[in-house]
């Protein structure tokens, strides 16, 4: 019986770690070479690619973070969710 109970903790221990490690991915630090492809991916579904593209390069080069995907998941990135213009709106794309 007790070598059960430690193997269900063991496992258990193993499944947390595992979900803690993927929430720990979504900030791990970029290198400022980084930013340039991860920032052409982020932009690739807009229209205004430009100013965008601007934009999040200059965010990677403070935050050394890009959110994943085209939109939205600002969240995994705390700096880049929270620079804002003078005006109060999101400074990164």
């Amino acid at each position: 019986m007790a070598y059960s109970a430690k193997l269900l903790l063991l496992l258990s221990m193993f499944l947390i770690l595992t979900t803690f490690s993927n929430v720990v991915e979504g900030y791990k630090k970029l290198r400022p070479e980084d930013c340039e492809p991860k920032c052409t991916y982020r932009c690739s579904a807009t229209s205004h690619k430009k100013p965008c593209l601007f934009f999040c390069k200059k965010c990677c080069a403070k935050c050394l973070c890009v959110p994943p995907g085209t939109y939205g998941n600002k969240e995994t990135c705390p700096c880049y969710n929270n620079w804002k213009t003078k005006e109060g709106g999101p400074k990164c794309p």
